[in-house]
């Protein structure tokens, strides 16, 4: 007589109980998430000037018929600088901070972007993650507000939040970051210096790629490749935060744990995007400390989803993915998260 042993399948492990403070999932990520690693920092920026370098030499060299491949590298190269930027406006490239302000100016000078304002105005999109009327990040509407709004406006707003969404950097970055009433006083000086140091790039830059290239060469060498930089840019930010099951909230009700833990997304892109980009959509670890640098950003997600993966949101790249956030994740609903302009619509007709 033999005995048959049945496996035992294990006991599922539960979650860990969902943290109260960002300080608790702080002390769960290794200390090497936030160490300053100057080579690596520095071979980062060479990596992507020599990528934007050779999208150019393409742009310049390369048979028409290959200039949409080379504007999509090139635009994406230039979004790595951006990402860079984006390191040196958090203080977490270099450990000096005329280094980051120094570096974070030359950085976004190709794409007319003003260091100081944008560093200012995101450093309240982290503070403010999800919060309605605070955050200034894709932040949905309330339907009175849309409602009460002149038809042109919403007209444009339909389109940012609809099939235009890929524009959404653009009206952002040139709506906030030169106006100067977006900031405090003590703001102002930094603001209006980086506007003045922007403002003034452009007015040599521009003058001189048109009287060595002409219009076309306006139009090939930097707007169809800034362009490219705006749909990554309006794209990006659209998937970090936004989605069918992720809230804003009233600042009654936010909660600064969920906003950063659950309410901020990560998304897997092409393996060629994550290089050029710096891994800026491995985004959850950035809102749990913004001192982590962009390429330490995979350790400190992989610590993350051993503690807390219960929690997290993953999704994948895919036109699947936008139209799900762009036909539904349109107006504020306090039950529902959001409401698409059809239910909006459709419940003002069953009032009458």
């Amino acid at each position: 007589m033999t005995l048959s042993v049945v496996p035992v399948s294990p006991m599922p492990v539960p979650p860990p109980a969902f943290p109260e403070k960002l300080s608790t999932i702080l002390r769960t990520l290794p200390h090497q998430c936030f160490e300053k690693d100057r080579r690596q920092a520095w071979m980062s920026v060479l990596r992507s000037v020599f990528a934007v370098a050779l999208g150019y030499a393409a742009i310049a060299f390369l048979p028409v018929l290959f200039l949409p491949l080379a504007w999509v590298w090139t635009g994406t190269a230039l979004t790595g600088l951006f990402v860079l930027a984006h390191d040196c406006g958090h203080r977490s490239f270099a450990k000096r901070r005329w280094v980051n302000d120094w570096l974070g100016h030359v950085l976004m000078l190709p794409l007319i972007y003003p260091f100081h304002p944008w560093r200012i105005l995101h450093d309240r999109h982290h503070r403010f993650t999800n919060q309605l009327q605070q955050d200034n990040a894709w932040e949905p509407w309330t339907k009175e507000f849309f409602s009460a709004s002149c038809p042109a406006i919403r007209v444009l707003y339909r389109g940012l939040r609809g099939y235009f969404w890929w524009t959404g950097s653009i009206v952002h970055w040139l709506t906030l970051h030169f106006d100067l009433r977006q900031f405090s006083e003590q703001e102002r000086p930094q603001a209006r210096f980086s506007i003045t140091i922007c403002l003034g790039f452009a007015l040599v830059f521009f003058p001189l790629l048109f009287y060595w290239t002409g219009l076309w060469g306006v139009v090939k060498f930097w707007l169809l490749p800034w362009l490219v930089y705006h749909f990554w840019m309006s794209t990006f930010t659209l998937v970090h935060h936004t989605d069918a099951g992720i809230p804003f909230q009233p600042a009654e009700r936010w909660n600064a744990v969920t906003a950063q833990l659950i309410g901020t997304v990560h998304c897997d892109y092409p393996r060629w995007v994550e290089f050029l980009c710096h891994d800026i959509n491995v985004h959850i670890p950035h809102h749990i400390s913004v001192a982590i640098p962009s390429y330490r950003l995979r350790l400190a997600q992989q610590s993350l989803e051993e503690h807390w993966g219960a929690y997290l949101q993953k999704r994948r790249f895919s036109w699947t993915l936008i139209q799900g956030i762009v036909q539904r994740c349109h107006l504020y609903h306090p039950e529902t998260a959001y409401q698409s302009f059809a239910e909006l619509e459709g419940s003002l007709l069953t009032r009458f």
